[in-house]
């Protein structure tokens, strides 16, 4: 496609909160809506100038569908679920979809995403795995003993539902008491080719599956409040690990940060295996803002 220049030209982008909890707390992300295609280096531009985790360019197709590219201030990444949330939510709320189901093409793939009235519903790609660092690299990046780790008897593995992340499990309790070193998380992100931790500990409380922290220093973002790649990726951890009958989890993260954001994760399986992997949950908009580049 044409590359346009956008140099010295204002360009309008909405400021979400994806995946808001009573309508409050969510991970904020940017939304700019594109008529046709510019280059990636206005777009990181855009993105670092917007500062929040991650900003989606999005471009409506001839046949209905959507291409949506996802940059952080620092990079650009093939997927992302808080920032697909408040797209979706976005377009809902300025009237240009309604409810029913939609298409959006990404590096990640080409993925559905549902509209409804109360939420967003997007499925991700199927887990792919492999083997993580060890407990002790882990357990020295996060500022706690190895123990804290160990203790949960559950493994720290790489799972990819669109994004790779570290999965680390915690004793319940430790997860508001981590002191992470983002210069460590950093170097074992990039040994690793992972986009960061995402750290979990199980919750008491009736409401929540788990509570959560996500760290992605490599990525400029030392830790945000929602994270919807990786929350669909801890869904289908804990479906392989822990054996469960219940198949739909409501995630909290954004705790520490007093941004108390859910998470709603959707795993479907067919004798044995994991057949489509769903995230959901809502979204607000703040503002709109100009940003010149």
């Amino acid at each position: 496609m044409l590359k346009v220049k956008l140099l010295n030209q204002g360009v309008d982008v909405y400021l979400m909160d994806a995946f808001t909890f009573n309508a409050r707390g969510g991970n904020p992300a940017g939304v700019v809506f594109l008529t046709s295609e510019i280059a990636d280096e206005e777009k990181l531009l855009i993105a670092n100038q917007v500062g929040v985790s991650e900003t989606a360019f999005v471009i409506k197709r001839p046949d209905g569908d959507f291409d949506v590219t996802f940059f952080t201030p620092e990079a650009e990444v093939d997927f992302c679920g808080h920032a697909t949330l408040a797209t979706f939510f976005c377009m809902r709320s300025l009237g240009f979809v309604k409810e029913g189901e939609y298409r959006q093409h990404t590096k990640a793939g080409m993925l559905n995403v549902v509209v409804t009235s109360s939420n967003i519903v997007m499925e991700q790609v199927l887990p792919s795995t492999r083997i993580g660092p060890s407990a002790k690299a882990v357990s020295e990046a996060l500022g706690v003993s190895e123990e804290v780790i160990l203790r949960t008897g559950l493994p720290i593995e790489i799972v990819s539902t669109g994004l790779p992340d570290i999965i680390v499990p915690v004793e319940v309790g430790m997860l508001d008491r981590l002191n992470p070193d983002y210069q460590l998380i950093e170097k074992i992100s990039r040994e690793y080719r992972t986009i960061g931790l995402h750290v979990f500990e199980f919750s008491h409380d009736g409401f929540f599956s788990a509570q959560c922290r996500n760290y992605a220093p490599l990525f400029g973002i030392n830790e945000e409040a929602a994270t919807g790649s990786a929350s669909g990726a801890l869904g289908c951890y804990l479906v392989k690990h822990m054996k469960l009958r219940d198949k739909i989890f409501r995630f909290g993260q954004g705790r520490a940060m007093k941004s108390q954001s859910m998470i709603q994760v959707m795993i479907d399986i067919d004798n044995h295996s994991i057949v489509r992997v769903r995230v959901g949950g809502t979204a607000k908009l703040n503002k709109k803002v100009k940003v010149i580049i």
